[in-house]
């Protein structure tokens, strides 16, 4: 029988107390797992690289603005990107047109009456007597634009400008308001002045005139309808 050595014996004696160990050959425990696997210790570290992943594509997001912006400038400086200009908008007009302007068959008018007095009905009982000189009846309603003693005021856009001369001669005393309407409608504005329609026998058809504009340096805004 050999003897073995007393070291030997010892580690042979303490193999064999140890749990961790089975004929010779380490057993993995939880502990070691835990060393190796830990969860809080892996979900740390996955943040930490969705951070920089969220970093660099957000780092990377503002220098292709950057870039953008820059290359759109430069081609602006270099003249090959024109920027335009939205065109203003049409303003009204106090300037008087230059006429003169011919007299124009009513039937080929419409026209949108409107009160600014008191007097009720009063823009429908002048709407129906233009109707009955044969103009076409537009919008009759109410107006706050008002000039104390004021006639009427007669307004139209560029292409309604003679229509705007005929219907002054039927109404005495208007004033004329160009404003940026693209049709050839005309609004009649009453005012406390107004008191009757010119006559019909002395309406001159044949005469062309200009138009009366005797308030181009202060005029009241257009109706709204």
């Amino acid at each position: 029988m050999t003897d073995e050595p007393s070291g030997a014996q010892h580690r042979n004696r303490a193999a064999r107390n140890d749990p961790t160990e089975w004929h010779g050959h380490r057993i993995v425990t939880e502990d070691d797992l835990g060393a190796v696997f830990d969860p809080a210790a892996d979900a740390a570290a996955q943040l930490r690289r969705r951070r920089r992943l969220r970093h660099r594509i957000v780092i990377g997001l503002l220098a292709a603005v950057l870039l953008a912006a820059a290359l759109f400038a430069a081609a602006v400086l270099q003249g090959w990107i024109v920027l335009s200009e939205p065109e203003p908008a049409p303003a009204a007009s106090t300037e008087c047109p230059a006429g003169p302007f011919s007299y124009q068959a009513p039937d080929s008018i419409t026209v949108n009456v409107y009160n600014t007095t008191a007097t009720a009905g009063l823009a429908s009982q002048v709407s129906e007597a233009l109707a009955a000189r044969g103009f076409q009846a537009g919008t009759v309603g109410n107006s706050s634009v008002n000039r104390e003693g004021m006639t009427a005021i007669i307004v139209s856009g560029p292409e309604g400008e003679a229509a705007a001369f005929t219907l002054q001669q039927q109404i005495p005393g208007t004033e004329y308001i160009q404003d940026d309407r693209a049709d050839g409608t005309v609004d009649v504005v009453l005012g406390s002045g107004y008191t009757e329609l010119v006559p019909a026998e002395k309406i001159s058809a044949a005469v062309p005139g200009p138009m009366s504009c005797p308030w181009e340096s202060a005029t009241p805004a257009p109706p709204a309808g």
